[in-house]
């Protein structure tokens, strides 16, 4: 390899992000995912997260972003990823079946007018496929991150924030970079600075 290869993959991230800074459609889905959260937080709801792989590593990743702190110090916010139990996990994968794992979690811990965000570069995942199912039926709020042009979750989610390649690093590289957007708005609006 040489350092031609290495900026090429710089390239094509950096004309996807392009791409994806022009699409006015994506960009008022998230700001209307944002608006979701904000007002999930201000009726003392949560967000739930939901993915497998690196969607599952990005998913915790952005709950810590809410629980924790993104930018500043302030109160932290209820969110989690669904898959950090694994006790839990692999109990479910055996007893019922991998389908299943998120579905029945959100089965006890979801609430009408909570948030679920699931995370698929395929926009197939069953499990998510079926978490959304069981959300949708409690009256949660669902929002598919995926690339693919939706997959099926593009007829089960509210929302559909699709990133139109499907080349799996570069959708992940977009779903954070958007991820950590949701996270910063929905802070600052939260906890303006003075």
């Amino acid at each position: 390899m040489d350092i031609q290869f290495l900026q090429s993959k710089i390239q094509a991230s950096i004309d996807l992000k392009t791409k994806l800074m022009q699409d006015q459609n994506t960009l008022q889905t998230v700001i209307d995912v944002c608006n979701e959260i904000i007002q999930c937080y201000g009726k003392q709801g949560k967000v739930l997260w939901c993915g497998n792989g690196g969607s599952a590593a990005d998913a915790q990743h952005l709950s810590a972003e809410l629980t924790g702190r993104f930018y500043y110090d302030r109160q932290p916010l209820s969110s989690e990823a669904l898959h950090v139990n694994t006790s839990y996990i692999t109990a479910v994968a055996n007893d019922y079946s991998y389908e299943q794992i998120y579905a029945r979690l959100i089965k006890g811990v979801g609430k009408p007018g909570d948030i679920l965000i699931g995370l698929s570069t395929s926009g197939n995942s069953g499990n998510v496929m079926e978490a959304f199912k069981v959300a949708n039926e409690m009256g949660m709020i669902t929002v598919g991150l995926t690339g693919n042009n939706g997959g099926k979750m593009k007829d089960v989610v509210k929302y559909l924030i699709d990133i139109p390649i499907t080349d799996t690093p570069r959708i992940q590289e977009c779903h954070m970079l958007l991820g950590h957007s949701i996270c910063e708005i929905v802070e600052s609006t939260l906890f303006p600075k003075p």
